[in-house]
């Protein structure tokens, strides 16, 4: 069935041929896109033709890091008011604990604390004792990368001064006779969890399923999200659901899975596991094909790599996963299993280690006749030494930015270890993508606390203003509340560019999408305003109208 959308706004994303003003689909793919008169060939008896009134079309949006997983196990979280204040904070944990006796709630997982509620030492389990003592608690602080425990949970953890730390960035801290304070590190708990379930006889309700999961899809598709890369698959279950949703004809995306490895010594086992996940839930719209690894922590935990000490902590340089020798291995491996590796990392230190890595594991593949097909992509690159910003170009390194982070998110948090100047450095992308380098853009959420900042207009927003509409920097110290420097904005054409084409890129699949074009798929968005005449400041309200998958409507009509 041949359909045409005429008088059309087109934006392609496509730089040889930006703008169209009609476009002609054959049931799930595009066969022309171009001027209406050039069309009337496509216009037979048969043909449908629809009259798209002057509004704004675009290829589907693809956020290439997000977390299905993640956001879906922790919709049963008790979301805390947003304060500064401990006792108001504590207050209320307190009051919910007694209205929510243990034998309803046998632990209690609160979220979010500001992480700049205590200093680089973090709190302790005693002050949470205060509020609840009788059951384990856990409240997680808003980066996501640092928690704080009180000491039933500790006790049922079995983690105690004797217990190891179970990585560099897995850590617990510790007072001055090793003793574990309440205050963990990249969720190291985790590696402890059942031993507290089994001992309390219950276990969170964390499946994953398409009944649990649907929620999540739902979102993507009003959304306009047509393609998304998993920040990495949760367990078995996870992959199994969303294969059983495509089978059920009810997966209206796009979905690239990615497997966590840890350290070079288990990346053969997590290779494996990925081979499995590769013959088992391979579809039209389902791959997996990419290694993640964490090299560092992040910069608001002070457990981010540093080129510099901390400013109150000298010798302290942050934490790294692997060194380089570690990493180069790595990447030869990924490489010689013609796997792509995307690797989280914040810190400068981490970056130039990074691009280190890469360029030494190309050149030892290089001299022994193997050609390099790994596609590295380096995720977050908060804060990137001046002297490596040409480095990704270079040595053809992706750079993913989860664009809603741009404002105050995380706030002045970073200052607890870099001076005021190191992070005014950060988040600067500009000079990356006027190199060449392939920058995608993305959300990474990983609650439904934050799951409706993944509406990619929002994402945007941030990122053209610097000023978050939700957590705004202190107006008085900064002027409407935008995140220095003002020349970090991003433009309008890069943001839709990382959000579609880049995207496609650094997931393989620009050959089937990110551009409106003839031979691609045709995921189509119509939206009620043109983002090129909203002001910047008012983009998060740009509504997704209509969304078109593989050449069928899902959402609104034409």
């Amino acid at each position: 069935m041949i359909t045409v959308i005429k008088n059309a706004q087109i934006y392609t994303c496509n730089e040889k041929h930006p703008k169209a003003d009609c476009i002609v689909l054959d049931d799930k793919n595009i066969i022309y896109v171009g001027t209406e008169d050039e069309a009337k060939e496509f216009c037979g008896a048969d043909s449908k033709i629809h009259d798209a009134h002057g509004k704004f079309l675009m290829p589907g949006i693809i956020d290439s890091h997000i977390h299905p997983g993640w956001v879906t196990k922790s919709l049963w979280h008790v979301r805390l008011p947003w304060t500064d204040n401990v006792d108001e904070l504590l207050t209320f944990v307190k009051k919910y604990g007694e209205n929510h006796p243990k034998s309803e709630c046998p632990f209690l997982y609160f979220e979010y604390y500001p992480t700049s509620m205590f200093n680089e030492k973090g709190p302790d389990k005693a002050l949470l004792d205060e509020a609840i003592s009788d059951r384990p608690v856990l409240c997680q602080d808003f980066g996501e990368h640092l928690c704080w425990v009180n000491s039933r949970m500790l006790e049922l953890l079995e983690i105690d001064k004797n217990t190891p730390d179970p990585g560099p960035l897995e850590t617990f801290a510790r007072d001055n006779e090793g003793n574990p304070t309440g205050w963990i590190r990249e969720m190291a708990w985790m590696k402890f969890a059942d031993n507290m379930f089994r001992s309390i006889g219950w276990y969170p309700p964390e499946e994953l399923n398409t009944k649990t999961m649907r929620g999540f899809f739902n979102f993507l598709e009003n959304s306009g999200i047509t393609a998304i890369a998993d920040g990495f698959i949760e367990n078995d279950d996870q992959i199994k659901a969303i294969y059983e949703m495509d089978m059920a004809g009810q997966l209206n995306v796009y979905y690239d899975g990615m497997v966590r490895f840890w350290s070079l010594e288990d990346l053969p086992e997590k290779i494996a596991v990925l081979r499995k996940y590769q013959r088992q839930y391979t579809t039209d719209h389902v791959k997996i094909n990419t290694m993640k690894l964490f090299l560092d922590g992040t910069n608001e935990s002070g457990n981010s790599a540093s080129l510099h000490e901390h400013i109150n902590d000298p010798g302290n340089y942050g934490e790294i996963m692997m060194e380089k020798e570690e990493l180069i291995r790595c990447l030869l491996m990924c490489n010689d299993e013609c796997l792509d590796l995307h690797i989280h990392m914040v810190g400068d230190r981490a970056f130039r280690i990074g691009c280190d890595a890469v360029e030494e594991a190309q050149a030892i593949a290089g001299r022994n006749g193997i050609p390099w097909v790994c596609r590295p992509t380096f995720a977050h690159c908060e804060i990137v030494d001046p002297s490596d910003m040409q480095r990704p170009v270079q040595l053809g390194v992706y750079i993913n930015w989860s664009c809603h982070w741009s404002g105050g998110y995380f706030g002045e948090e970073a200052m607890n270890y870099y001076s005021k100047e190191k992070w005014e450095r950060m988040y600067q992308f500009n000079s990356i993508i006027k190199s060449g380098a392939t920058v995608a853009f993305s959300s990474d959420v990983v609650t439904g606390y934050e799951l409706h900042r993944a509406y990619p207009f929002f994402g945007m927003q941030v990122a053209a203003t610097r000023i978050d509409p939700e957590f705004p920097l202190d107006p008085r110290r900064y002027p409407d509340s935008a995140r220095p420097p003002l020349s970090a904005k991003l433009s309008i054409s890069d943001l839709l560019k990382g959000y579609t084409l880049n995207s496609a890129v650094q997931m393989r699949w620009e050959k089937i999408m990110g551009t409106l074009e003839k031979g691609k798929i045709a995921n189509i968005l119509i939206l009620d305003k043109n983002p090129f005449d909203v002001p910047d400041n008012q983009i998060k309200d740009i509504n997704v109208e209509t969304v078109i998958f593989d050449g069928k409507t899902i959402k609104g009509s034409i």
